[in-house]
């Protein structure tokens, strides 16, 4: 009953109110939004570079906001790949061809997944995923697994359903009918994908290097290519982030030699820069 119920609402309307709100710079508005926020979710601000409510200029700053660089030591072996966000590892494993794991006795097909491109699918086909579930309180920006060289982008507009636990198990296909933002980057062992999900709420997809995305004025799939620009990201730099929570997947080709540690376990917290997999150099 309370998936049905998201399909009635107002997705996209409700979304653009809160990043309505989440905007605005009346200091009593957005220090009480952050100051309930705060206390709802029990957010330690004490990881927070700027620690005080009222440094922040609206509750979207103070959603994207920074952690000091020491809470959060990236994994320095060579072959470290990290995690790109604090969140929960909702699932990850193998790809069987191009069948994708969502909850238990939920699977989706990779194409979908990728915007519908059966050309694209096939640099992941039989490789290797990991989905990160964000919830509220958690640190909202993403970061690369490893260094990477950017190549294309897709916005792949959709649905706003909630992503959270409920959610992905009970209803079908729930990352290939959400909004999404696909990013392609090359590395040392082959293609990597790292998929930002929308949500409910999700007022805003930004990445670093084209700003916002979502919300779209065009509701159809748009295609970006950087074959001259050279954006290269280290393991650990910011890759982009949300104004309000949600989901992201990394897609990994077949040609890496990953091996996830053994404490990437399902439902498990993990914190941005900490080792999810090795990789032999």
């Amino acid at each position: 009953m309370r998936t049905a119920f998201q399909s009635w609402l107002p997705q996209h309307a409700l979304s653009r109110f809160a990043g309505f709100m989440a905007r605005c710079q009346q200091p009593w508005l957005k220090n009480w939004l952050i100051r309930d926020f705060i206390r709802r979710y029990q957010v330690d601000m004490r990881l927070a570079v700027k620690e005080n409510v009222t440094d922040y200029r609206n509750f979207n700053e103070f959603f994207t906001r920074a952690l000091k660089p020491e809470k959060r030591p990236i994994a320095s072996a060579p072959g470290a790949i990290v995690s790109p966000v604090d969140g929960c590892v909702s699932e990850f494993g193998d790809l069987k061809q191009n069948i994708l794991l969502q909850a238990k006795n939920k699977h989706y097909e990779l194409p979908a997944l990728l915007g519908g491109s059966a050309e694209l699918a096939t640099h992941f086909r039989d490789g290797k995923f990991a989905t990160f579930y964000l919830a509220p309180r958690d640190y909202h920006r993403v970061h690369s697994p490893c260094a990477a060289t950017l190549q294309a982008m897709w916005h792949v507009p959709g649905e706003l359903f909630s992503v959270n636990t409920h959610t992905a198990a009970t209803l079908p296909n729930l990352f290939v009918r959400n909004e999404r933002v696909i990013t392609l980057f090359e590395t040392q062992w082959g293609p990597l994908a790292v998929i930002l999900v929308g949500a409910m709420l999700v007022a805003s997809i930004t990445t670093v290097w084209a700003g916002q995305i979502t919300p779209a004025g065009k509701r159809q799939i748009q295609h970006w290519t950087y074959p001259n620009q050279h954006i290269v990201l280290a393991k650990g730099a910011e890759l982009g982030h949300f104004e309000l929570g949600s989901t992201v997947i990394l897609l990994f080709s077949p040609t890496w030699p990953l091996h996830w540690v053994a404490s990437m376990q399902r439902q498990k917290k993990v914190q941005f820069g900490e080792c999810i997999g090795e990789c032999a150099e």
